[in-house]
């Protein structure tokens, strides 16, 4: 089986640098890449030059449209029939395109997904994203795990879907926030099987920032309703935790001037989340900036989703995104 790789990309030359490294390290090499530059002004066409002679690349430059329908445009250029997509910031490990294509071959599917992890050379504020985005304190613990939920959706950093399947489904859609969610979502509506394949992780850097970091997960609050809205059956109650998180800990806030007892409580979710975090990573300032980094997906998170619910569901607004202009700042 032969596979096509498809990057967008916008603004991140040095971040497909290392993504193409780790790409021609890879044990099983049956599979072309192809780089959608999307609107991009600090452009990677000098960054993917150094790699035409020892990967089979493709480049092109687009105007601005965000991931979805850049990953649309990378697909019809394909020449094979199983699509993989990555998002720029993901570092492949060696034997990432061996376990895929056993795995296919063994089991065939026709979506698949994968979970990230942290290199040890992430910084830390990297690790400690990485963290917030994958603890049972922050997201549950559901991330990358096939038996969370009623159903695997697979997310388009560590995404392979097959070409008849993709091709039904018209691809992504035009959401810039949400849109891998979308089409999981379409996949299985339309009666594809998708299955998580854990031993095809990434090494997934996220933002570098944590502004950046906040920006991400507060669209992804008010993603999940745009989604609700498209997709009725999509929301669940695990979806509204961190808004109720962003209500019950203002209450406290406002409260604790009466009672400041109060405030043990989220000293205390600290407390837990600087525990777990240095049990897994042994490093004091990992936990300490876990600690940051836990709050800020929660609260970003469930700002994002309370705004939603009030702009979409209330006032009946029209969809809408965040920090449009400034999201990558």
């Amino acid at each position: 089986m032969s596979f096509s790789i498809i990057i967008p990309l916008y603004n991140r030359p040095e971040e497909v640098d290392e993504l193409l490294s780790s790409l021609c390290e890879q044990t099983f090499m049956e599979f072309e890449v192809i780089i959608v530059e999307d609107g991009s002004t600090l452009k990677s066409d000098a960054v993917v030059d150094k790699y035409r002679d020892r990967l089979d690349i493709t480049y092109f430059y687009k105007t601005n449209s965000g991931p979805g329908l850049s990953r649309n445009a990378g697909a019809e250029r394909a020449k094979n029939d199983y699509l993989i997509f990555f998002d720029s910031d993901c570092v492949i490990p060696p034997h990432y395109m061996e376990t895929v294509s056993r795995s296919l071959q063994e089991n065939f599917t026709d979506a698949y997904g994968g979970p990230d992890a942290a290199l040890p050379s992430f910084t830390t504020v990297q690790k400690a994203i990485n963290y917030s985005m994958t603890s049972f304190f922050t997201t549950g613990g559901i991330r990358g795990k096939s038996r969370s939920m009623d159903r695997f959706y697979p997310r388009s950093f560590n995404m392979g879907v097959s070409r008849p399947a993709f091709k039904a489904l018209g691809g992504y859609g035009s959401m810039r926030f949400g849109e891998d969610i979308d089409f999981s979502l379409r996949l299985l509506d339309a009666g594809f099987r998708t299955t998580l394949i854990k031993e095809a992780y990434v090494y997934h850097k996220r933002r570098s920032t944590y502004r950046q970091f906040f920006k991400q997960v507060h669209n992804s609050g008010i993603a999940r309703i745009n989604l609700y809205l498209e997709h009725p059956g999509s929301l669940k109650a695990v979806h509204a935790l961190p808004a109720l998180f962003v209500i019950v800990m203002t209450i406290i806030l406002f409260l604790s001037a009466l009672y400041p007892f109060l405030l043990a409580i989220p000293l205390l979710y600290s407390l837990a989340i600087f525990t777990d975090s240095l049990r897994l990573y042994k490093s004091f300032k990992i936990a300490c900036y876990s600690i940051v980094a836990a709050w800020i997906q929660t609260t970003g998170y469930g700002s994002g989703f309370l705004s939603a619910v009030w702009r979409r569901l209330i006032l009946k607004q029209a969809g809408f995104s965040a920090f449009e202009k400034k999201f990558y700042n």
